[in-house]
């Protein structure tokens, strides 16, 4: 099976670096040092109008917790029609309750508005209380794909988790492993959960832009676990 590799860009300069340089997809996002927030609309028109390949939206108001306030959850709904009216092919969102449970009620209303664009919970899921029960619900729910470092701080220690979701899970929604992956340690995440889909930001310094050569080492690892 062929692998995808996803590149998180957070600029129009990375989208069309990512592209050049063989990347499957984007996820297009905003604040680097945040972990991602939803980018302006005209950096989303304007990255739509330069790819061909594939692209993602965070959706991701502000940084911290994954609840959200009512006037929060309008900007996440405002978001998601403006992504829908510029032909984005999905969305990255994530939601929970208080608890760290799967927020299904937010959840249905976001999957109602986003139509058929491709629907992708972010690492949200790797601070829900009972791990393999919040995949449960998205599967329920429609997700299309989840990215997680296994419930830890990174892919790298969370691959022990991210196998044993990618076996209990894999044939029903898309594991994407994430969280500090690059070229040096693609290889072993790649290999060991038998996962088809991985997410990098393939950034090497502090200036948001992605590396070209890091994105072309992986897309040549993958050539080795084909």
């Amino acid at each position: 099976m062929s692998k995808i590799l996803e590149i998180a860009c957070f600029n129009l300069e990375s989208a069309i670096i990512a592209q050049e340089m063989g990347a499957d997809r984007i996820e297009l996002c905003a604040n680097y040092t945040e972990g991602g927030l939803t980018p302006s609309f005209q950096t989303i028109k304007d990255v739509k109008s330069k790819l061909l390949i594939p692209v993602h939206v965070m959706i991701r108001p502000r940084s911290g917790s994954f609840e959200y306030t009512g006037n929060e959850i309008e900007t996440i709904k405002q978001s998601i029609r403006f992504c829908n009216e510029q032909n984005v092919n999905g969305i990255v969102f994530g939601c929970l309750t208080n608890h760290d449970l799967i927020d299904v009620k937010l959840c249905i209303e976001i999957i109602s508005i986003a139509k058929s664009m491709s629907l992708n919970f972010h690492r949200a899921i790797d601070e829900c209380k009972d791990f393999e029960a919040a995949f449960k619900t998205l599967i329920d729910l429609g997700f299309h794909r989840v990215l997680t470092s296994g419930g830890k701080s990174n892919a790298i220690d969370g691959k022990e988790n991210i196998k044993k979701i990618q076996h209990k899970f894999g044939n029903h929604i898309k594991i994407m492993p994430g969280g500090g992956i690059r070229s040096e340690n693609l290889n072993d995440i790649c290999s060991y959960t038998k996962c088809s889909e991985f997410h990098s930001a393939a950034i090497l310094n502090n200036y948001e832009i992605c590396d070209s050569k890091e994105i072309k080492k992986m897309k040549q690892i993958f050539l080795i676990n084909e």
